[in-house]
């Protein structure tokens, strides 16, 4: 008897996950609920969103059932008015939907094919849809930029973090990004679910904000919603919300003074500003003489929206030459070893925009940009480093 594994997720509910048997037999009943098909198919780990016509009942209470139509045994009762549905393997699920107003309770069943998708997917990054580097000493070299480059190659230079052998790109000081996705919806199983590698050693340590979406629009590209992982200091004080910085294009005859770790003379290289009445600049060293600004951005400024970190930066010495990062708990990129339990991030911590928890059944889609805005004197400022991501299960 073969088990299935299916991921549910509604509105403002909980995901829950069902196990139950399947059979072949794919007939429906007749459209009792116009609004809304009466058969769907989906290949295997990708999200389908059943979202039934509400303009006609407005205050209505939606009560789906979900279970195999080989099993009566085997079944789940949830609330929602929208509900998502993942599954880990192939089958046919019956959803039984119930709508109940003051007038009157119409049934609707539907019966969902999960395919098996055409090929092996990948557990490991398959696109690179953006990316865009704040200033910082790796920038217009991770990846290399080149007379000519535009912002379209540039973004697929950075395309080498992707696969099972990946290359670091540098996301620069705070703000920098990158934006990619996988060839299937990772689902968001107990636990946690993927990881983000970066270049992170126990003293070493650049945190980067991470955001995810799932492609509800259906068209392949990342432009719905993002939420943002909660992670260990997101409800802190020290954490500010809604942060901005401003970079403003240097003087491109500016360079370190040659054979010297010159942070102290040089530190006037790029000016920024934000918007907590705060302003600096970024360093420029003796190890990295190219010019710092994004090359293939002509505009005099470079803004930057988000959340910001704490600094995490001390120098420990007391007279500038040794700088130790500490990693924070849990919840960032390139913030602890690749293969520590810290670098692991479940999809449950996902917040909205006002930082309400919110049920993801699956993810298409991550967001991670650098997260703390702090010069750590002759090592340069702090950049989130990117080598890659994969799919916890499907990596196993």
């Amino acid at each position: 008897m073969k088990k299935l594994l299916v991921i549910l997720s509604w509105s403002l509910l909980t995901p829950l996950i069902i196990t139950s048997c399947s059979d072949d037999d794919n007939s429906e009943p007749e459209n009792t609920n116009p609004g809304i098909q009466s058969a769907y198919s989906v290949d295997r780990l990708r999200i389908l969103d059943l979202t039934p016509d509400l303009s006609a009942y407005p205050a209505a209470d939606f009560e789906w059932t979900i279970k195999s139509k080989s099993s009566q045994e085997d079944s789940l009762t949830t609330m929602g008015r929208n509900l998502s549905f993942i599954s880990l393997y192939t089958g046919v699920y019956q959803v039984s939907l119930k709508i109940k107003d003051k007038k009157e309770t119409i049934e609707k069943q539907i019966y969902i094919t999960v395919n098996k998708e055409t090929g092996t997917y990948s557990p490991y990054i398959a696109k690179v849809y953006d990316f865009l580097p704040a200033v910082g000493q790796f920038t217009n070299v991770l990846p290399k930029w080149e007379e000519g480059d535009t912002r379209e190659s540039m973004i697929a230079k950075a395309e080498v973090i992707t696969g099972s052998s990946p290359a670091t790109i540098s996301l620069g000081g705070y703000g920098g990004y990158v934006v990619f996705g996988f060839d299937h919806s990772i689902i968001n199983m107990k636990g946690r679910d993927f990881t983000v590698l970066g270049n992170a050693s126990s003293s070493s340590c650049e945190p980067g904000i991470i955001l995810v979406s799932y492609d509800k629009n259906k068209n392949g590209l990342p432009d719905d919603e993002w939420y943002e992982i909660a992670g260990s200091e997101y409800h802190k004080n020290t954490t500010i919300k809604n942060y901005e910085i401003t970079y403003h294009q240097p003087d491109p005859n500016k360079a370190p003074v040659p054979g010297t770790i010159s942070w102290q003379k040089d530190i006037e290289y790029i000016k920024w500003t934000d918007n907590q009445g705060k302003s600096g600049y970024k360093t420029k060293n003796s190890y990295h003489s190219q010019n710092y600004y994004p090359q293939w951005i002509s505009s005099p400024t470079l803004s930057f929206t988000g959340t910001k970190l704490a600094d995490n930066y001390a120098d420990q010495s007391g007279n500038g030459t040794y700088w130790v990062g500490t990693p924070y708990g849990y919840g960032y990129a390139d913030n602890a070893l690749n293969n520590s339990e810290a670098s692991k991030i479940d999809i449950d911590w996902a917040v909205d925009k006002n930082g309400n928890p919110v049920k993801l059944s699956g993810i298409d889609f991550v967001k991670v940009y650098t997260g703390t805005n702090q010069e750590a004197g002759w090592l340069g400022e702090i950049s989130t480093e990117v080598a890659g991501a994969y799919d916890l299960y499907l990596k196993k």
